[in-house]
């Protein structure tokens, strides 16, 4: 009988509960090792065994806060940010720039490759104005990378060129290029200066070219420095069309170039009067007279004029050299149809300051025709800087006096 009264209180607790006007909900135990596996107990009646849970604090006090029941709780605490500084990634577009402005070449192009915002930030045109890359043996891709990101100048001499990589076929924002010396295929040439319409100083010395380039330098209607010297490949009359095109040129250096007389001639005709420096030695028998005087016709405000290594220049060309009163530098190096003694009638040239004349004299009569031309320094300057870019030796790194803050270390 000890055995049976259990059951039987609990089979009058479960008929109570039954009874009741509460709807309460049944739910089956999991199986376990008790007595009571296979009992459904409800939720109300186990909810009375549990022990008693922790009340939450509430506001018991006034009449006011007997309908309006409120819980304390407490707030979460934020996290304190970082007071090392602020992620990158919060800064503007512009402080970014004038950050990257004061990298160096190498390491701008490592900050590349961080992100996809910091690569377009890299290559944003206002960090590309001046590139220096004299040094790198070799450019392929890069330099069309280079002249894309929208480089103003840009100085590659001495380079191997392979095949630039243009992304679209927009016009470059170059405006002043070095490409002295280059081993460049001509058709790779022609693409890249096809694309340029903004040149206003180019050097191609040394080049081989074709009438296509001259025809994309006609373009280039704001030239303002030309240096061909030495160069090769295109026609007279390419040449005469791009210098009637070009009106703004005011130092031109055509030296030593694969000339023919109708080359000398189509530069004698249509040499732009804006031109005030002139180096058109190396022709030999193919300058005459005739040419000289159509060349101080046209370029009446000449102060640097270069007629060297012209065999038929004659004592004849002082009386049309003396009609250009601004005349400050004049080379007649090698000219030997012009007598020694015949040098002293530059004393009636008021304003020369500079006379080349190698060639002409020999070292022992050179103090003699200084001390009869005391206003003019005679043979001091063997080779002519008309047109030509800075040099690339000199430490401040400019390109034609502008500075270039890209500069490649090798």
């Amino acid at each position: 009988m000890s055995n049976e009264r259990p059951f039987q209180e609990l089979n009058e607790n479960l008929e109570g509960s039954l009874c009741r006007p509460l709807r309460t909900k049944w739910k089956r135990r999991p199986t376990g090792s008790g007595g009571l596996d296979t009992e459904n107990t409800p939720n109300e009646l186990i909810q009375q065994w549990s022990p008693p849970h922790k009340k939450p604090l509430t506001s018991a006090k006034g009449k006011e806060n007997e309908e309006n029941v409120f819980f304390l709780a407490r707030r979460p605490r934020k996290r304190r940010e970082s007071s090392v500084g602020l992620c990158w990634d919060s800064l503007p577009d512009e402080l970014l720039l004038g950050i990257l402005s004061r990298l160096s070449l190498q390491d701008l192009l490592r900050t590349s490759r961080v992100c996809k915002r910091w690569h377009r930030l890299v290559f944003d045109e206002s960090l590309w104005h001046g590139v220096d890359l004299v040094g790198k043996a070799q450019l392929d891709a890069e330099l069309g990378q280079v002249l894309s990101a929208g480089a103003l100048r840009l100085r590659c001499p001495h380079t191997c060129i392979g095949q630039p990589t243009f992304k679209s076929t927009e016009k470059l924002r170059i405006q002043h290029l070095d490409l002295s010396n280059c081993t460049v295929e001509t058709s790779v040439l022609e693409d890249i200066l096809f694309r340029c319409g903004h040149l206003q100083n180019l050097s191609l010395e040394g080049l081989v070219l074709s009438d296509s380039i001259i025809h994309s330098l006609a373009q280039n209607t704001e030239i303002v420095r030309l240096n061909l010297c030495g160069c090769s490949g295109f026609s007279p009359e390419s040449l005469a069309e791009m210098l009637k095109c070009c009106t703004r040129i005011e130092e031109m250096n055509v030296s030593w170039c694969d000339f023919n007389n109708l080359h000398v001639q189509a530069i004698a005709n249509n040499i732009p009067s804006s031109v005030t420096q002139l180096n058109i030695s190396g022709y030999r028998q193919n300058l005459i007279m005739e040419d000289v005087k159509a060349i101080v016709k046209r370029c009446p405000n000449l102060t640097n004029l270069d007629l060297s290594d012209s065999v038929l220049v004659t004592t004849d060309s002082f009386l049309v050299l003396q009609q250009l009163s601004s005349l400050k530098h004049l080379g007649l190096s090698r000219c030997y149809q012009i007598h020694p003694a015949s040098l002293i009638d530059f004393e009636k040239f008021l304003n020369l300051q500079t006379l080349e004349v190698f060639g002409l004299i020999q070292d022992s009569y050179l103090p003699i025709l200084c001390k009869g031309l005391p206003h003019i320094q005679i043979n001091t300057q063997p080779f002519s800087t008309v047109a030509r870019p800075t040099s690339s030796s000199r430490k401040d790194r400019t390109l034609w006096g502008m500075h270039c803050r890209l500069i490649y270390k090798h």
